[in-house]
């Protein structure tokens, strides 16, 4: 494990914000999550260090990317937000580099409607893929270092890196004037991401306000585009919130060990595969959490209309020369 400091502004002074463990694979493995003091920027420390975190990601969580046939909505929304690259190519045919590939399945998706596709992908867990170009390495070690590509994308993925900052720099480096960068993350300012216990510890290291976003794009040289606060692409749906407004009427904070067993953890322990029967016996047994999400539901609603959902997708734009 490591400290760290901000990534953003480099403040040393953090607030406490909550702890959690490891809810995916081992609840076991607990983790302090901080906010800096100055600017927001919210992270995991002590975090596991880069060569830890192969451990945090066995094959089983590559699984969920199996089934492309599941998110061709999502990939098809993820590429309405890239129009603005593909017309910026002038006939030919753009360019895209996707971080965090996974399985290909998206630039598959991307090369069927006339992209030129690369992946970067770090994991050795994820499926090996032949049938397009994918860098083994982090962006930021990239041999290339020269405008390049007509688009990049990183769908859920900048949470999960050790050095966002260097992230941001690189994209910026090797888009071409006038290409985007779009990118998802999880929002920090929600109640979801911020006191419910809905983000993916440790796989998720940091968390990004829309402040500390427009820092990172502005430092790297980007221009904003749009920023939404939806759940077109990925969907961050508010449980424990009856829980935490409980939490308050007692004047106490929410701990993670106040809220309810989640389902994926109930499948778990009952050895059950996950399907409806599953899901009904989790609602038959655990009936206030089934509540609790019908609730989470509607009010993932209202955050998405006052624009404080968890989840912030973002275009950005390289400046043409």
């Amino acid at each position: 494990m490591e400290q760290v400091t901000c990534n953003l502004c480099g403040e040393t002074q953090l607030t406490h914000v909550y702890e959690q463990p490891d809810t995916l694979f081992d609840i076991t493995d607990w983790f302090c999550i901080v906010g800096c003091a100055r600017c927001g920027l919210g992270f995991v420390n002590p975090r596991p260090a880069p060569a830890q975190m192969t451990h945090y990601y066995p094959p089983a969580f590559f699984s969920e990317f199996e089934n492309s046939g599941a998110h061709q909505n999502r990939y098809a929304a993820q590429a309405a937000l890239l129009a603005s690259a593909a017309e910026k190519a002038n006939g030919a045919q753009p360019l895209l580099l996707d971080i965090g590939c996974a399985n290909g399945d998206f630039p598959r998706f991307m090369r069927d409607r006339g992209w030129r596709v690369e992946g970067l992908e770090v994991s050795p867990n994820a499926l090996a893929i032949t049938d397009f170009p994918v860098h083994r390495v982090h962006l930021p070690e990239l041999t290339l270092d020269a405008p390049h590509y007509d688009a990049i994308t990183a769908w859920a993925v900048l949470e999960h890196v050790h050095d966002p900052r260097a992230y941001f720099t690189k994209a910026a480096k090797l888009l071409k004037p006038g290409g985007q960068f779009a990118f998802l993350v999880t929002n920090f300012e929600s109640l979801s991401s911020r006191a419910l216990f809905n983000e993916d510890i440790p796989r998720h290291l940091y968390f990004f306000t829309e402040n500390t976003l427009r820092a990172y794009l502005a430092d790297a040289g980007l221009e904003v585009q749009k920023i939404l606060f939806d759940q077109a692409i990925f969907e961050m749906t508010p449980v424990n919130v009856l829980y935490y407004i409980w939490a308050k009427l007692r004047r106490r904070p929410l701990l993670w060990r106040d809220t309810p067993e989640s389902r994926h953890l109930y499948i778990q322990r009952k050895g059950l595969t996950r399907g409806a029967s599953a899901t009904l016996r989790y609602a038959i047994t655990h009936p206030l959490a089934a509540i609790d999400r019908c609730a989470a539901m509607l009010y993932a609603r209202w955050q998405m209309r006052q624009k404080s959902y968890g989840i912030i997708t973002v275009v950005a734009r390289k400046p043409a020369s």
